[in-house]
Formats: structure tokens, sequence, C-alpha cells
């Protein structure tokens, strides 16, 4: 076979061309090919380790990347590996070790690196340690946009929105066309009720740059509001047809991320760091949906005319209450988003209670007043 003439150098760079199209078992293949004929090659076994992350196999992960080490105990990509697959097992201390030792080792200024540690403690609330990577990112590489985000979102995770705030607004002077950072900036001054300079960052986004239903839903809602428009206003349909489509090809938001993290993984050299993005910016959608506003007041009515006032959760909860039959608020969604696509064929998400009655105002079976 012409297989067996190809380099170790050259099985890791077609194992990583695979890997950056989310082609994680054949890059498995290839990475396993390559380690018959090149067993103490330390690129292949930390190659090795990735793939097997990816494929959510941790035990096979710390196997490879235990091997790695032992070739090479100082490979920065082999102790970033380690560290991350030892936080899937819950041992923080050590992966923190791992961490410590590529600073030591004076990694600091590969800057990618710096991001795709922070991002691995990050995903794992250790937001303080997150923290301290992307500031580091962020003082070799004062103009990454990436790295200034970043920094912005670990502020709002640690509760300092308002610091949040205006280092988004810096990556955004540094990449305007960052929409990543625009689509949270807006998400951010929503939830802090300026919806003015909200909707001005949600205007300057695209449809497609929304790979999650809350900011379309806020966005149509202040368009609503600022310009008077009806729902079938021909300016709406764009959002609304992208809303659409992310209703129709997923059933929760894990399945959505899944989905676009293999579409963006197809595009370019640089897509093994978008696979990071993304999820980052996955998880933090996912908790900026999640979190209680019990600040903001909102009110909704129902086609039988019932009014119901509070925060999303309180609402929720009265509409459940005021139902009876014993169940909980997500066998309540489950059952009246059935009862909806049963009637209307729209589908209702179910993952928060600003979701499904969003969604369901979508479907016409409530309106929300405020």
């Amino acid at each position: 076979m012409a297989s067996q003439f190809l380099s170790s150098e050259e099985y890791d760079e077609r194992a990583h061309q695979l890997y950056n199209e989310g082609r994680f078992d054949d890059a498995l293949s290839v990475l396993r090919e390559g380690l018959v004929l090149y067993p103490v090659s330390v690129e292949l076994h930390v190659g090795e380790g990735y793939a097997r992350l990816a494929r959510e196999e941790y035990a096979w992960a710390r196997r490879s990347f235990e091997e790695a080490l032992t070739l090479d105990a100082e490979h920065e990509d082999g102790l970033a590996g380690m560290g991350e697959t030892l936080l899937r097992f819950g041992q923080v201390e050590h992966a923190r070790k791992n961490f410590r030792r590529i600073l030591e080792l004076g990694y600091q200024d590969d800057v990618e690196l710096m991001l795709q540690v922070g991002r691995a403690l990050f995903r794992d609330d250790l937001v303080e340690d997150a923290a301290q990577f992307f500031d580091i990112a962020v003082q070799q590489e004062p103009g990454s946009a990436e790295a200034v985000s970043c920094m912005g979102y670990a502020q709002h995770r640690a509760g300092e929105d308002d610091a949040a705030i205006s280092t988004l607004r810096r990556a955004l002077k540094l990449d305007p066309d960052y929409s990543e950072a625009r689509i949270y900036l807006a998400n951010l001054l929503y939830d802090k009720q300026e919806y003015e300079a909200a909707l001005y960052q949600f205007e300057k986004s695209s449809p497609e740059d929304h790979w999650d239903e809350l900011g379309i839903w806020r966005l149509i809602e202040l368009k609503k509001a600022a310009y008077r428009l009806q729902d079938d206003d021909p300016d709406l349909a764009p959002w609304q047809a992208q809303l659409e489509e992310l209703n129709s090809e997923v059933d929760s938001i894990d399945e959505m991320l899944s989905e676009i993290e293999s579409r963006v993984m197809g595009e370019g050299d640089d897509d093994s760091d978008s696979k990071g993005q993304l999820e980052l910016f996955g998880t933090l959608l996912a908790e900026m949906r999640d979190q209680k506003d019990s600040a903001v007041n909102h009110s909704i009515v129902t086609r039988t005319g019932d009014t119901f006032v509070g925060s999303w959760d309180d609402i929720l909860q009265e509409m459940r209450d005021a139902a009876a039959g014993g169940k909980s608020l997500y066998e309540f969604m489950l059952s009246e988003a059935a009862r909806v696509h049963a009637q209307t064929g729209q589908r209702i998400p179910t993952e928060s209670a600003e979701a499904f009655l969003r969604g369901s105002a979508d479907a016409g079976v409530l309106k929300i007043l405020h």
C-alpha cells in the first residue's frame, strides 16, 4: 500500500485535515495506521488523544495522552489534551497541574493554546482559572477580537456584567464583523433592559449569524416594539425564516450545536479553533437562556383571555398551576408542546420557560404583551 511509505508527519497532517472536517473516525483510522509504523511518534499519540476526545472516548483519550507524555513530558499539546481529559474525569487539581506546566514551560506566547486551555476550564465552570489564560492571550495579542471577547465572556460568568459589556464593545472595535461577540453583547444589553442599545447590536447581525433562537426572538420583539411592525411585516420575514429553520432542524440546543459544529469544521484551516469557540458560545447562550429574569416582569394573555404576569419562570408555573394535573413544569411544557404540534404542526421548544412561551406566541396560542 502506498500509505506505508508516508512519514509520521504526513500521517499526522492527513489526520489533522480529517479531524478539521469533522471526520473523527477516519482521522482515528489514519492515526492508528501511522502508529503501527511509528509507535514512538509523539504527534500521532497526541492526535489520537484529541480524536478520542472528540468521540467522547475519554478513557482511551487519557491513555493516548499518557503515551505521548511518557515519550515527551513537556509536549505542550499533550499537556493541554491531558488536562482537558482529566477535567472530564473530575480530576480538577491534576488538570490544573498540567495547565500550569504549560505556563512554566514558557508557552504564553502561543495564543491559540492559551485560548484552548481557557475554553476547557471555562466549560468546566472554572471561571477564575479560565480568565487567567484568556488574560494571557489578550496580553500576548491585544488586537485579537477572539481573545478579548473570551475575556468578556469570563467577566459575565463572574457576574461582572458592566465590565463584560465594555470588553465586548472593545472586541467589536477590533473586529466589527465578529458576530459572535455582537450577538452576545446584544443579549447582555437586553438582560439589563437596555433595549434600544440591544436592538442596535442585534440589527448589525444577519439571520445566518444566529445559531440559537434566543437572539432572534428578542430581535423580532424589539423591532416590532420600536417600529410598530405587524407579524407579517416583510422586514421580519428573514428572521422568522431563520427561526423556523432552527426550529425544524433540531429538537434541542445540543443537537443544533452538533449540526453547526460539523458544518463549521468543514470550512477552513482554523476549524478546530472555530469548534472551540462554538462550544464556548453554545455554553454561554444556554446559560443566558436558563437564567431567571426575576428582576423583569412580563405579561402574556392566552386565547381564553387569561392573563399572567411575572418572570418567564413565574408565568410558566402559574400556567401549569392553572391547568392542574399534578405535572412537573417540564412535563407540562412537553404535553402542551405536543398538543400544539398536533393542532398546528408547529414545534414549540421546551428547553426553558422563555423559549417555551415565545414559541407558544409564535404558534399563536398566546400573546406576549410585555
